[in-house]
């Protein structure tokens, strides 16, 4: 107790302007507590499989990893709550896909690799961004379009990257984000790095054609690939029972083992990925189905309740709340109070605040910048000269 009112206390000490660009994955919580303390907890419920046995349901943490848990999580679910709130003053513009109520499976997936691992997504990416290593100010500033964002103002809420923690996006197009991955997956190997890529898409994405076009060619080169559908029950406004003929999406791949996953469990999240990662590096692909949840609609466009009614929601929200579950383990542990909890929350409320305030002191690109990342050889280049061998750039 008191070593986690002194690391509580480290943490509201630094809010100053630094505090904001460090990654949340390195917080004064997340850091390892002095004892080397073993939990072991049971999942939710157990892993079903296909083509494969699953793993066990029992799954060692730590008193330091189940604080970083809530930390992380309850920081990513107070982000996307702003962001909610900033779309609707009009800062932040065009599409806008929430993350709230999926936390467990960027924090969960994250607490089993390592950064030489590469994890490639959708548009709904604000949060992976985070556990990857990114900041809350690269964060808002890109959403807000300013130009300290982390793709420089010009990508928006659907393309976010971190290339450097390998971080490849954020992809508007559904599921184009897939085959990049198994080709990402591909370089892995061929340079024989011993990473995976997780690729993840969302139950609307899972009947595409380049989907199974990508698994077949990572199937047929045993690529070391996790297809990772996060099913959240709801492509755009459509029932999953209404698109897909099959929703166990675990078992699409046919010919590749899958394993369907708690994506509300954070520990069942890691488990899944520590299995997966290790299965993909020996023998090749495997799909993961988070079965997992999303509170808002779609997109900020999609008030989120014409096909699915509120006690829906409240009901998720009451049985399977991915932080309100750590909470629950934390205080039946006595890792922590209620009121200490209470305080944690109450730094990542300020922690976001603050962060949205320097985002919205950092400028706005400049207009020379919509000529510039544009892949077109030739774009905007003259040549000129005796021998036209001098070339020069000019903006149209």
């Amino acid at each position: 107790m008191a070593l986690l009112r002194r690391l509580v206390s480290s943490s509201s000490s630094s809010s100053s302007s630094s505090a904001l660009l460090r990654p949340i994955l390195t917080s004064p919580l997340s850091r390892p507590f002095s004892s080397d303390q073993t939990l072991t907890i049971e999942t939710s419920v157990p892993f079903t499989g296909h083509k494969i046995e699953p793993p066990s349901r029992s799954v060692d943490t730590s008193p330091a990893e189940l604080l970083s848990f809530f930390r992380d999580m309850s920081l990513m679910r107070r982000m996307e709550i702003a962001a909610d709130s900033l779309y609707k003053a009009k800062l932040i513009r065009g599409f806008c896909h929430l993350y709230d109520g999926q936390e467990a499976a960027a924090v969960g997936m994250e607490a089993a690799i390592t950064k030489k691992d590469s994890i490639i997504t959708a548009y709904r990416d604000h949060c992976t961004f985070l556990a990857r290593g990114g900041t809350l100010v690269e964060a808002f500033a890109e959403l807000m379009g300013r130009r300290n964002g982390c793709s420089d103002g010009k990508g928006g809420s659907m393309h976010f990257y971190k290339k450097d923690a390998r971080f490849y996006g954020g992809h508007g197009i559904v599921g184009a984000q897939v085959p990049l991955g198994c080709g990402v997956a591909f370089a892995h190997k061929y340079l024989k790095e011993g990473a995976v890529t997780f690729a993840l898409y969302g139950d609307g994405a899972a009947n595409q054609g380049q989907l199974f076009e990508a698994l077949n060619i990572s199937a047929l080169w045993d690529l070391p690939v996790i297809l990772i559908c996060e099913n959240n029950h709801y492509g755009m406004g459509t029932a999953e029972w209404r698109a897909a003929k099959s929703p166990a999406y675990y078992k699409r791949g046919d010919y590749v083992p899958g394993l369907k996953v708690d994506g509300m469990d954070v520990l069942a999240v890691k488990q899944a990925c520590k299995f997966a990662k290790e299965h993909a590096l020996a023998n090749g692909p495997i799909i993961l189905e988070m079965d997992t949840y999303r509170y808002h609609g779609h997109s900020m466009s999609d008030p989120g309740s014409t096909y699915r009614t509120r006690d829906e929601i409240s009901g998720v929200r009451q049985e399977r709340d991915p932080i309100e579950r750590v909470r629950k383990l934390i205080l039946a542990h006595e890792l922590a109070t209620a009121s200490e909890l209470k305080d944690t929350e109450k730094e990542v409320r300020k922690e976001v605040d603050d962060a949205i305030a320097q985002a919205k002191e950092s400028p706005m690109p400049d207009p020379s910048e919509l000529f510039t990342n544009v892949y077109v050889k030739g774009f905007g280049v003259e040549s000129f000269g005796a021998d036209r061998k001098e070339v020069k750039a000019v903006l149209p």
